[in-house]
Order: C-alpha cells, then structure tokens, then sequence
C-alpha cells in the first residue's frame, strides 16, 4: 500500500471515528431536501443532535 493511500485511509477512519463524517453526510442531506434553507453550523447541528438523542433514546440490548 503506498503512502497516499495508507493517509486517506487513515484520514477517513480518523473523521468517522471524531464524527466529522456525520455533520459532511448530514449536510449533504440538508442541501438536498432543504436547498433554499441555510447548512447549520457544525456547533449547531450537535446541539440538535443531542436534542434528538435526548429525546428519542433507543434501548441498548445487553
């Protein structure tokens, strides 16, 4: 494996693992059902996921 693609690797694994994956894939998202609407900020997308967690929780089987 050459080292171009060893860092992409590692870069993707870093940005699943930090979460920045998720506000990329949630934005993308956004854009496409709500084009007119403004992208929320990274700051306030984690406080309407926390919201949705708090208010949705799931059961954790053992």
């Amino acid at each position: 494996m050459n080292v171009r693609r060893w860092a992409r690797a590692v870069r993707w694994y870093l940005r699943e693992l930090t979460g920045e994956a998720d506000y990329d894939r949630y934005c993308e998202r956004h854009r496409g059902h709500h084009p007119n609407a403004p992208v929320p900020t990274r700051r306030e997308y984690e406080v309407l996921r926390t919201l949705h967690r708090e208010t949705h929780p799931q059961s954790r089987c053992c």
